[in-house]
């Protein structure tokens, strides 16, 4: 089923065996809630790893049956998040979440060379899913949240996570789109000459199962006008389904503007270790929350 919108992934997941998402320092009502909204909702089964004292009057406080969870008593943070991560490596669970703990001791857990989530050479970094009520379906960024200003290795591993992320919302040939100041090809600007290298190696069949096209300014990439005043023939212009920016101030003024000024619902997960990674936040709303964890529980399918 090809995913058009972000509340179609709840109706995919009610019907499929669930995936355990293993909450980190699930000390506070904002995760613990959204840990049993998702569970309610037939999305993912929960571990709830923390201060197991707090996890229980919390739940006592929001009336919620503590007993349809396995709860791990941590209540050191950096601790939690290592039996959260240890829990993963045995096994038992398929997604990992942030709760309330510092961001990077959660990251401190994920990298970890000995204990974390990492494999040789990978490179962690952010997909994020909008839905923007002005464009005419999804769109995949990447990255808008962990890598600055991201080299020419690294750029293709997010467009490969791109690619991997538009597959698992059943998108088969994504078309994704470099972003640039411009579409000229110059070596002069460094995201220019990235993008048609990247391009390239996909023409050559270094990069798969997409339609990929760069440098593209971002009118090119979603507006199919521009594309015919400009005269520019490719696949991807005018109707990208994913974007990759040039760098994290692109990628996040991207992300801001979608959210503040357009009203655009998202979803958005860490990925790069061995499960995607959700990296919550108490100012996240309810459907960010569903979507983030919705979202991670569509990537872990393809990782059974």
């Amino acid at each position: 089923m090809k995913i058009t919108k972000l509340e179609q992934m709840f109706d995919v997941l009610r019907n499929e065996s669930k995936k355990v998402l293993v909450a980190a320092c699930a000390n506070d009502s904002h995760t613990i809630g959204a840990v049993h909204q998702s569970r309610e909702m037939g999305l993912v089964e929960g571990v709830l790893v923390g201060d197991k004292k707090k996890i229980m009057d919390i739940c006592k406080e929001e009336k919620i049956d503590a007993s349809l969870y396995r709860i791990v008593d941590e209540p050191d943070d950096a601790s939690a998040v290592a039996r959260a991560v240890a829990l993963i490596n045995a096994g038992e669970g398929d997604i990992l979440m942030k709760g309330l703990v510092n961001t990077d001791k959660y990251m401190r857990g994920i990298l970890n060379k000995e204990s974390g989530l990492m494999e040789k050479k990978a490179v962690l970094s952010h997909v994020t899913v909008l839905e923007n009520p002005n464009y005419h379906k999804l769109m995949i960024v990447g990255d808008v949240a962990i890598i600055p200003l991201p080299d020419l290795d690294q750029k293709v591993a997010i467009t490969n996570y791109l690619i991997q992320t538009a597959h698992a919302l059943g998108i088969e040939k994504p078309k994704v789109a470099l972003l640039a100041a411009s579409e000229t090809v110059t070596a002069k600007i460094p995201a220019n000459a990235d993008a048609a290298v990247i391009t390239k190696m996909a023409e050559r069949g270094q990069i798969k199962g997409a339609l990929v096209d760069g440098p593209l300014a971002m009118d090119l990439c979603i507006d199919p006008e521009s594309v015919e005043l400009k005269g520019i023939v490719s696949d991807v212009a005018g109707d990208a389904d994913c974007i990759l920016f040039p760098n994290i101030e692109a990628g996040n003024v991207f992300y801001k503007t979608n959210t503040k000024l357009a009203n655009a619902n998202l979803g958005a997960v860490v990925v790069g270790a061995r499960v995607p990674a959700i990296l919550s936040s108490r100012g996240d709303s309810v459907e960010v929350k569903m979507a983030s964890i919705a979202l991670a529980a569509m990537m872990a399918r393809g990782k059974a």
